[in-house]
């Protein structure tokens, strides 16, 4: 037996160093590979042979040696279930293969991820026994960072196709390459517009007082990794911070933050424009492989894409606001313009200004204007009733130095500042912070100002000062062509009262009433008029007429006709001589242009026992309407043609008697020519029954009263296109039946 053991176990020796030449064989054909290979003998798995690659993924220096248990050179296998493995294909002789196996390799914090392709497979000596372990395999860490990285990136791509929000972007990206490189600690910095300063972007695993303090940093030689790589536009690599000069300036904060070495990559668009900084630091110091530059340069390109697009979404942003504030701007002039300009009083104008500026230009706003030498505040807004009555109360100094409204008034130049006004006012119980003081230039000359005072901490802008010019621009136009309206509406009133009479004269046995309504604002003159005078022989004169347009030449006109009316009538008899005297002065004047044409009902009045003798021609006119005690309603019907057309009118005259009670009712066109959108004209029949609605034997400025408010009430307060004018004449009781004691005679 003993023999026979001698015999075998010589034999199993044998076999195992044949084995064993192999496996040094297949060492040494391992040897310049990067594939991993290591055989192992007996059930401890005693490492035999191992080529170069393995020892290096493993971590080399004390681990390079051979003769040793794998679970004794390698410790952190077993927990991991590596030597389990071992143990099962020493015992079956079955071969297992891993894919994608995580194996953490080295000592506690120390420890490298790793990830390996590898076999398991059986030795075996000549006699088929398995006398040991052989592995093959190949680390496909750098693989699967790259695989990992790549997905990373497809979904860095991903947001930012979706604009997700750029520090979103950045910080994912920091986290993923720190998931990648656990020993790596990412930041990107952002670079501004014109390349000069770094701003944080994002670094998750930077200690907060460490971002708080590059924050800002300016780009240039000797301003660390960062810094300088900004300003060189290339990759700076720091592999010991506490002995690089680049870092002279920040190693104490380097220092507490427990950084050591820092490579930083320059961020860059496709114009070379410097858009950041990509930093990987490191906890030791160190230098970097050809994979942590190339890793830096694709993160660097992705950040690049990430940047450039959330600049593009920002530049369309704000290209997107300036239109919209252009837009709300021109808006808001253009209602500005529509409100100043419908303001027809120069007052209300300005105080329209106060208040369209505030709040939208300022919370508190006041206009001011010289006149007679004196500063007036004419018009103030402020959010509060009390704030309000404070800015209207203040009145500037005109000759003060010290005061801004003075100082615009005498120099036509816009002012703005960014602090209290100077010279005495409420300023402190109104909480200003600064203002803006526009001139109302009329021709170039000030005439007031607009003061806008803001309460924030950011009082003006360019933006709205020039705003706020250009609203003042606006405001004073429209106030100096109010002014002129006013002016001419006060020229056109005070011509117009010159060609009526101020009073209807009294005449003997007659009562007289008149009813005049100028179309549209009066500015233009009107063509209606109407005179009463007496003739010098006891008998009176009345004229109602209309003259054809508007204006200067209508007021001349009218003037023309009443003047010689006046003139001629007492030296002629005959109301149509009167007339016809009135059509040759038309025509004798300017003969030579188309000057319109008159309407007139002129006639004679005379008192009598038994009322008053009524001699009238009518020429071209609207028909008079004749008032009787029974309050029928009759057209005195009296032919006449036009009259200044430059053809002889074909004028008849009729006489007849006003009884006592009986009026005569003169009128122009504008009144039964009179409408609103909706309505028919008034009417010869509507006024018809006005008349007869009146009281029983009414008085003249009754039935002046009565027409007035029906036609009122007819237009329900719509502006008339034609001037109205109405002349009524009553033939009044003899004095006699007036004094009757018995009462029955009017009072």
């Amino acid at each position: 037996m003993t023999a026979e053991r001698e015999r075998r176990s010589t034999s199993e020796v044998r076999r195992s160093g044949e084995v064993r030449d192999t496996d040094e064989d297949l060492s040494m054909l391992f040897g310049t590979s990067t594939a991993l290979f290591a055989s192992m003998a007996g059930p401890a798995h005693v490492l035999e042979a191992a080529n170069p690659a393995f020892f290096t993924a493993i971590g080399e220096g004390r681990r390079e040696r051979t003769g040793v248990p794998l679970a004794e050179l390698m410790p952190e296998l077993p927990a991991q279930g590596f030597i389990a493995l071992l143990d099962q294909v020493f015992r079956t002789g079955t071969r297992h293969v891993g894919r994608d196996a995580r194996v953490l390799i080295g000592p506690g914090d120390e420890a490298r991820e790793a990830y390996f392709d590898f076999t398991y497979e059986a030795r075996r000596d000549a006699g088929g026994n398995v006398i040991g372990v052989r592995m093959i395999g190949v680390e496909t860490t750098h693989v699967k960072h790259a695989r990992r990285l790549a997905a990373e990136q497809r979904a860095l791509l991903e947001q930012i196709a979706r604009q997700a929000p750029l520090s979103d972007v950045l910080d994912g990206m920091c986290r993923s390459i720190e998931e990648l490189s656990p020993e790596v600690i990412v930041s990107v910095l952002l670079a501004d517009e014109d390349g000069r300063h770094l701003r944080h972007g994002a670094a998750p695993s930077l200690p907060d007082f460490y971002n708080r303090a590059i924050d800002g940093i300016a780009t240039g030689e000797g301003m660390g990794s960062c810094g300088t790589a900004g300003h060189r536009r290339r990759t700076v690599i720091v592999t010991d911070i506490a002995a690089d000069p680049l870092w002279d300036d920040f190693r104490g904060l380097a220092g507490r933050a427990g950084l050591a070495a820092c490579w930083s990559t320059p961020i860059l668009g496709r114009d070379e424009q410097l858009l950041g900084t990509f930093a990987m630091y490191h906890r030791t110091p160190r230098a970097p492989q050809d994979t942590d530059l190339a890793l830096a340069r694709v993160i660097a390109d992705t950040a690049a894409l990430a940047i450039e697009r959330h600049r593009a979404e920002q530049a369309r942003l704000a290209a997107d606001a300036r239109e919209k504030a252009a837009r709300d701007d021109l808006a808001f002039l253009l209602a500005a313009s529509t409100a100043l300009s419908g303001q027809l009083d120069e007052r209300q104008v300005l105080q329209r200004l106060a208040t369209l500026s505030s709040p939208v230009l300022a919370p508190l706003a006041a206009v001011d204007v010289l006149e007679s030498g004196r500063v007036h505040r004419v018009a103030a807004a402020a959010p509060a009733d009390d704030a309000r009555a404070l800015l209207a109360a203040h009145v500037p100094a005109r000759d003060d130095e010290d005061d801004a409204v003075a100082r615009v008034l005498a120099s036509g130049l816009t002012e703005v500042a960014r602090r209290t006004p100077t010279g005495p006012g409420p300023w402190r119980e109104l909480g200003v912070t600064g203002y803006v003081c526009v001139p109302l230039l009329d021709r170039g000359r000030p005439f007031g100002a607009l003061t806008l005072l803001a309460t924030d901490a950011h009082p003006f802008d360019g933006h709205r000062v020039a705003l706020a010019e250009e609203l003042a621009r606006r405001a004073a136009s429209a106030a100096r062509n109010a002014r002129q309206y006013e002016q001419s509406a006060a020229l056109a009133r005070d011509l117009q009262t010159g060609l009526l009479l101020p009073d209807l004269p009294e005449i003997p046995g007659a009562r007289l009433a008149a009813f005049y309504h100028p179309a549209g604002e009066g500015l233009e003159i009107g063509g209606d008029f109407y005179d009463v005078f007496p003739r010098g022989d006891g008998s009176w004169a009345f004229i109602l007429g209309d003259v054809c347009g508007r204006g200067a030449k209508a007021a001349t006109t009218t003037a023309l006709v009443r003047h010689t009316a006046r003139a001629v009538a007492p030296l002629l008899d005959d109301p149509v001589d009167v007339v016809k005297a009135v059509d040759k002065a038309l025509n004798d004047r300017y003969a030579h242009q188309n000057n319109g044409f008159v309407t007139l009902v002129h006639g004679h009045l005379a008192p009598t026992a038994d009322g008053l003798a009524v001699h009238l021609v009518r020429a071209g006119h609207t028909l008079p309407l004749l008032l009787d005690t029974d309050h029928r309603v009759d057209t005195v019907e009296a032919p006449g043609g036009l009259l200044g057309i430059g053809i002889p009118p074909r004028l008849a005259a009729r006489r007849f008697t006003l009884r006592p009670g009986e009026s005569l009712f003169l009128y122009t066109d504008g009144i039964t020519e009179c409408r609103t959108e909706e309505s028919e004209q008034y009417g010869e029949v509507r006024l018809a029954k006005a008349l007869a609605s009146v009281p029983r034997r009414p008085g003249a400025a009754d039935i002046v009263e009565a027409v007035a408010e029906d036609v009122r009430r007819y237009v329900a307060g719509a502006n008339v296109e034609d001037d109205q004018a109405a002349l009524v004449i009553t033939a009044d009781e003899p004095p006699a039946c007036r004094d009757r004691p018995d009462g029955t005679g009017r009072g």
